[in-house]
């Protein structure tokens, strides 16, 4: 009623409860897009065998998973199955969770931020991972946008499938966001980013083990 509509463009299932079947859950889906409650179904944080087997049961429009310099997860296998099957790519956090933006005091972060269960976000590792920032800003101010136009528009590089969502609460930082779609990088600009900031150079999983076991994204 809040949305004024009275069916679901994108239907996600977030988290797969792995102890049913995904295609038992996505058959349920599908028979919300036969009864016309939903136009489409789509999975987060799934591997491409999921992916698969949830897309043998009823189409799946969209694939979410975390995509960022500083996540590489889905360059092992679910990126190229959505390629492969016509599923779109949307891609989250693609400023790092807001680590690709600017320095940041993690120990004032507020008791409700999820970050302070991430490792990348722990003392340790994010002292280590602060080192990544100089040589990123320097490609930044060369290129002649922000910090976070830059992750967005490396994620742009990367196919004209992938849909970067980044989160904000703030309309400033919306509108720089927005101006990535101007931003234009070079073969030799993008070589640069992909070897400063990866999964070698990064320290600390994305996730704790919790919120590991949660999920169904490859590792490397």
């Amino acid at each position: 009623k809040r949305l004024q509509t009275d069916v679901i463009d994108l239907y996600y299932l977030h988290r797969w409860d792995k102890q049913v079947p995904i295609e038992e859950s996505v058959g349920a889906l599908g028979d919300l897009v036969r009864a016309g409650k939903i136009r489409s179904v789509g999975l987060s944080e799934v591997s491409a065998h999921t992916l698969r087997k949830a897309h043998a049961e009823h189409p799946i429009a969209a694939l979410q998973t975390e995509y960022s310099l500083w996540t590489r997860n889905p360059e092992i296998a679910v990126l190229q199955a959505c390629r492969e099957l016509g599923v779109s790519f949307v891609a989250f956090s693609p400023v790092a969770r807001g680590f690709l933006c600017a320095p940041m005091d993690v120990s004032a972060f507020d008791a409700k931020d999820i970050r302070r269960s991430m490792p990348r976000f722990a003392p340790d590792h994010y002292a280590a991972n602060l080192k990544l920032l100089p040589a990123y800003n320097a490609i930044a101010a060369e290129v002649g946008c922000t910090p976070s136009q830059l992750a967005i528009a490396w994620l742009l590089h990367q196919g004209d499938d992938i849909l970067p969502i980044p989160g904000t609460t703030s309309v400033e930082h919306l509108l720089d966001d927005l101006g990535a779609v101007n931003v234009t990088l070079t073969g030799d600009v993008l070589a640069r980013l992909d070897a400063l900031i990866n999964q070698h150079t990064v320290q600390g999983d994305r996730y704790n083990a919790q919120a590991n076991s949660e999920v169904d994204t490859e590792v490397f």
